[in-house]
């Protein structure tokens, strides 16, 4: 018996030992791009100028916390349309959800399989490809605005992309095209993995095709619904950068500039390095009190947190 519990740890401690030399790329690649960034905060702290050494920059403490204060009008209206946009992504959070629940009743294998990998390509086009392909549709000499004349639905263009108006509503369904099948994914292990003999006995009950959607299939997934919609919410000012880069135009630019875009315009077109690392720590101590406040919160209405 001492010698099978010797023999037990021994495989128990190699297959460890296995598994955390597997493991340890992946920390290593984890602390150089999210922990040893962090030492770039101290030039919050300092008047940096590009090309002067950090040793000879001039200490300024909370100078530009301060300024980040005063100018709280330009921050005001960022922090808008960033919460514009968080709020339009998570109100459409079930839309991957149902897409999911729907391809799978379809009875077909290789129409759903047509289906699901048409939909998940565009996750894996470049938001310049998008923008391409946006301008060629929707731009006053686009496919959408010569269509629409010639069957007299318009009588004069309309230019989409320079609509200030429309600009969060366009921006938040191009969002949902790209990325729609690729967030379903999840949702289709989550239904594989709800117990095949509930369909079954509901079948013998006599329940219907819709009753079994909403009483084994949208319980079977209601948890990772859950868990997705709270790491949104805590995600709230991580809207990206890509997507309002590439359709920045100065026509919606009141509109379409998020906190992300910010920073990077601080600090990549105007070299206002120490300006845009105090957003980006507001930024990150935000999202890090949301993250901690909605996991305590998990915890009291579920009994467990998400992270």
């Amino acid at each position: 018996m001492e010698k099978w519990k010797l023999k037990t740890n021994g495989v128990f401690r190699k297959d460890g030992m296995r598994l955390l030399l597997m493991a340890l790329p992946f920390v290593a690649v984890v602390i150089a791009f999210f922990y040893v960034p962090l030492f770039g905060w101290l030039y919050a702290f300092i008047d940096y100028k590009p090309g002067i050494p950090l040793s000879q920059s001039p200490f300024v403490g909370l100078k530009f916390f301060r300024i980040l204060i005063e100018d709280w009008s330009t921050l005001s209206r960022v922090l808008r349309n960033t919460l514009v946009m968080s709020f339009l992504g998570i109100l459409c959070a079930p839309l991957p959800a149902i897409f999911a629940i729907l391809l799978t009743e379809i009875p077909s294998p290789k129409i759903r399989k047509l289906v699901q990998t048409t939909t998940t390509i565009p996750n894996f086009v470049s938001w310049i490809i998008v923008y391409s392909l946006a301008f060629n549709i929707f731009s006053t000499g686009g496919v959408f605005n010569q269509t629409a004349m010639k069957l007299g639905m318009i009588s004069e263009p309309t230019n989409i992309l320079a609509n200030e108006d429309a600009v969060w509503y366009f921006q938040t369904a191009l969002g949902i095209w790209k990325s729609l099948g690729w967030n379903a994914i999840i949702y289709f292990a989550a239904i594989a993995g709800i117990d095949g003999e509930l369909f079954d006995a509901a079948s013998v009950d006599g329940a219907g095709r819709l009753q079994k959607i909403l009483h084994i299939t949208v319980p079977g997934i209601a948890s990772t619904f859950i868990v997705l919609l709270l790491l949104s919410a805590s995600n709230i000012l991580s809207v990206g950068l890509d997507q309002y880069l590439v359709f920045f135009f100065f026509l919606v630019a009141d509109k379409i500039e998020v906190i992300d875009y910010y920073v990077y315009r601080l600090g990549l077109i105007t070299n206002d390095y120490s300006y845009a690392t105090t957003v980006g720590i507001l930024k990150t101590i935000v999202s890090v009190t949301l993250l901690f406040s909605i996991n305590g919160l998990s915890k009291k209405i579920r009994g467990y947190g998400i992270v």
